[in-house]
């Protein structure tokens, strides 16, 4: 059989062109799979180690398995103390969407700013990584321990002439719900008040033998702040006696902390009808100033007020610990600091309406944010802000 060698060629070239599609280009390889961690904020037990779980995730999966190397980094947290450093290489099986890395944190009852620590990504196989490939962990710190110097004014167990008939040194583990209940709400109780108050434990909790309510800035609705309030209604009421509350206040521009009673008929006859009675009231703006006050209806049923204040030599009210006092009778209020009286009322006071105050009364303690009378916080005042409560003491 003779073979033309010349139409042979010819006919291979046209073969391989007709292979190539009449084209230059080449075949484009599928895009590799892009892995993204993701960020984990998490509260921290008060006792024991709990994993942060970091979430690797595929924005498709893979038919080869991803290996990817991760190392912790140290953030605000320290390694060691807040969680336990890790490092290696993780492996995604192929088919799979997801792989995660998990990150022991030291349980810890300190109640402190939260905390951060990292996770970062690096030389990933068969997978590209998204950004910086780098999650930050947030360790909340909501425990309930947080120590405070107990130094400052100690007021007597006994007095001539009284009987302890109730007290509550807050030795416990949690508020007592017999004695205590809690106000909720974020409406600005008739002051334009800026805070919502919460039963949480955020807000109000038992740390080291003292009463903590603690205003927060976070955000619940409309209310940037969040604080506590706290009543004895229909649970403990008192008509007459010594009242002593040991306590060591906020102080900063927009706080109002306040130790204060109403009349138990406030359901019935209203505001300020009932009788108010501040044993302690602080603006923030005053830091070494605590003002005693009586409130009670004019005969117009507007409010009538009697109150002065009381200013440290030295120092303010943050610093130690003060006894603030009511001592109560029939006809007869007096305010005093450390032992110290500063304000007396009595019904000839009353120059118009009815003295209200020879009838039982409810405790209220709480911590306000903002309001007519403090005005708002400011760029310089800081948060979290607490009122520690050692004891209360009634004797009658």
């Amino acid at each position: 059989m003779k073979i033309n060698f010349s139409k042979s060629v010819l006919l291979l070239l046209l073969m391989i062109s007709c292979s190539k599609g009449g084209s230059n280009s080449s075949v484009t390889p599928p895009a590799l799979t892009v892995l993204t961690i993701v960020d984990v904020k998490q509260a921290r037990d008060n006792k024991l180690t709990t994993n942060f779980r970091f979430f690797i995730n595929l924005d498709k999966t893979s038919t080869s398995a991803i290996t990817v190397n991760y190392a912790t980094l140290p953030g605000t947290a320290v390694a060691g103390t807040d969680y336990t450093a890790v490092s290696g290489s993780l492996t995604i099986p192929a088919n799979q969407s997801v792989g995660y890395i998990d990150v022991p944190v030291t349980g810890d009852s300190l109640r402190q700013p939260d905390q951060t620590f990292f996770v970062q990504l690096s030389n990933p196989t068969n997978a590209t990584i998204s950004g910086t490939g780098k999650a930050t962990g947030t360790i909340q710190n909501n425990g309930t321990y947080y120590p405070t110097d107990s130094a400052g004014y100690t007021s007597p167990l006994t007095y001539p002439g009284y009987t302890l008939v109730w007290n509550d040194e807050f030795n416990g583990s949690s508020i007592n719900t017999n004695d205590w209940n809690f106000e909720t709400g974020g409406n600005g109780w008739g002051n334009n008040e800026l805070e919502y108050y919460t039963n949480s434990t955020n807000n109000a909790y038992i740390s080291n033998g003292n009463l903590i309510i603690e205003a927060r800035k976070e955000t619940i609705g409309s209310n940037n702040y969040t604080s506590a309030r706290m009543t004895t209604q229909n649970k403990k009421v008192f008509q007459y006696g010594r009242i002593d509350i040991r306590a060591k206040l906020p102080v900063a521009q927009g706080l109002w902390p306040a130790l204060w009673m109403l009349g138990t008929n406030i359901s019935t006859v209203g505001w300020p009808a009932c009788g108010e009675t501040d044993i302690m009231e602080l603006i923030g703006k005053n830091p070494n100033q605590v003002v005693g006050s009586i409130h009670w209806a004019l005969a117009n049923t507007s409010s009538g007020t009697v109150n002065n204040s009381y200013t440290l030599s030295s120092g303010d009210f943050s610093q130690q610990f003060h006894v603030f006092s009511l001592i109560w009778k029939q006809n007869y209020v007096q305010i005093l600091v450390d032992g110290i009286a500063y304000m007396t009322a009595t019904d000839a006071s009353i120059n118009s309406g009815t003295w209200p105050f020879n009838a039982p009364a409810f405790l209220i303690f709480n911590v306000a944010v903002g309001g007519n009378w403090p005005g708002s916080p400011t760029a310089a005042t800081t948060f979290p802000q607490r009122m520690f409560v050692d004891y209360i003491r009634v004797f009658q």
